[in-house]
């Protein structure tokens, strides 16, 4: 989706609910389009990222933008900042 950095020099990236099974966390996929060097065809690259959701309301595929943040747990490291409904 999208890659920015705010005024902290925090990553900002826009991805995908898969999952929100966890207590105040989310799964959010992050998908980014590349041109494949030799074959110059775009190709699709996925990623996922641990996100805290403090109030719970961020459901499967909802939109939204997640910064970086210190280490809340063994895999958190970003933050949910802004939801945007599917």
């Amino acid at each position: 989706m999208a890659t920015e950095e705010n005024k902290s020099g925090r990553r900002v990236l826009v991805g995908r609910v898969v999952s929100d099974k966890m207590d105040k966390t989310v799964t959010v996929e992050v998908t980014r389009r590349i041109k494949h060097p030799k074959y110059h065809k775009y190709v699709t690259r996925r990623k996922n990222f641990k996100a805290h959701d403090e109030a719970n309301d961020c459901k499967v595929d909802d939109v939204v933008v997640i910064q970086e943040s210190r280490p809340l747990s063994r895999t958190k490291r970003w933050v949910v900042i802004e939801r945007r409904a599917h």
